[in-house]
């Protein structure tokens, strides 16, 4: 710092407020500074800088990624509060560490990060109940059962799938069938978001006097070909189906024709919570619910960030995800 300092003829405390961004500087100071930083080569040390200011800058995210697969939406969360860290001088960094918390309390233990940001949380998730015994601050994108008084950040499954059977309901389908996430590898039991799904549909079709199935595969597409056949041979009533559940989504659409009928005419699918990539891998394009990824990721690297800088506590913040038009809905047969 002090070469730079020499090179620009500056004061060292000068060049200091330029590297920190701890004091504004005038715009032909700040240029003579980058100038001789780039000249000689100039990296500030993060390492010295933590040491300094007793904090590392970096951020776990925690995904059971050696068990359960990186879908396009759970990429979508990633890359956004990747992003969310950088603007905010963090490094974020996957810890691929299993829902049972095994080998978390030893990264913990290590003092690499200054905070943690929970995805794939459960009901009941012994990450949770790590962190708090660790004294590390957390959030969450997603919640547990009784999340009083957590940061975090999730979708309004409530109005999420209110909003998907307002759309059905309107084009006169009076039998809808859910089909989620059960069983297989990468099964989460517990799973936060297939369980407050399964709830809400269960509460609105009752509200609503509508007839309902609940069924669910395995996390592939060919699970999801082989329920979806299943589900309309023993229920030739139904005539729009909800999916949640990603990896199965585009075997649902395959499982209709396979069961001699055709998406919309016969049958109507909207897919929740999913990225809008996947609706152009489908033909005809799929209606979905669009997870707010990108909003939610970068809400959780909000929400701890502000904890880590200044103690803030944000309230709650609920989501609900998008309609995204496409062509795999019509009015009932």
């Amino acid at each position: 710092m002090q070469d730079v300092a020499d090179r620009a003829g500056v004061s060292i405390a000068t060049v200091s407020y330029v590297v920190n961004g701890t004091k504004a500087v005038t715009p032909a100071t700040r240029a003579k500074i980058e100038a001789a930083m780039a000249d000689l080569n100039f990296q500030r040390n993060r390492a010295a800088r933590a040491l300094a200011i007793r904090r590392t800058q970096n951020l776990a995210l925690v995904y059971p990624a050696l068990e359960r697969r990186l879908g396009a939406t759970s990429v979508e969360f990633l890359t956004s509060a990747a992003t969310a860290a950088n603007r905010s001088d963090y490094h974020l960094t996957l810890w691929p560490v299993s829902n049972d918390a095994v080998g978390l309390k030893d990264l913990l233990s290590a003092g690499l990060v200054d905070g943690v940001l929970l995805m794939e949380v459960l009901l009941d998730d012994p990450r949770v109940t790590t962190l708090r015994d660790a004294g590390t601050p957390f959030a969450m994108i997603g919640r547990t059962a009784d999340p009083s008084g957590e940061l975090y950040a999730d979708i309004d499954f409530d109005a999420t799938v209110s909003a998907a059977l307002d759309r059905l309901e309107s084009l006169g389908h009076r039998y809808v069938a859910l089909i989620g996430e059960r069983g297989g590898t990468g099964a989460l039991p517990g799973y936060g978001p297939q369980v407050r799904t399964d709830e809400a549909f269960a509460r609105l079709v009752a509200e609503r006097g509508l007839r309902s199935v609940t069924v669910g595969c395995e996390q592939t597409a060919s699970a999801g070909s082989d329920i979806t056949q299943q589900l309309l041979a023993e229920h030739p009533e139904v005539t729009a189906i909800l999916v949640r559940n990603e990896q199965a989504t585009l075997g649902v659409m395959v499982g209709v024709r396979q069961a001699g009928l055709r998406v919309p005419d016969d049958v109507s699918v909207i897919a929740l919570g999913t990225t809008g990539d996947i609706s152009t891998m489908s033909s005809p394009a799929l209606t979905m619910m669009q997870s707010p990824g990108e909003e939610l990721g970068r809400l959780g690297v909000e929400i701890l960030v502000d904890y880590l800088e200044s103690g803030t506590r944000t309230p709650p913040q609920l989501v609900p995800c998008t309609f995204l038009p496409g062509a795999s809905v019509a009015p009932a047969r």
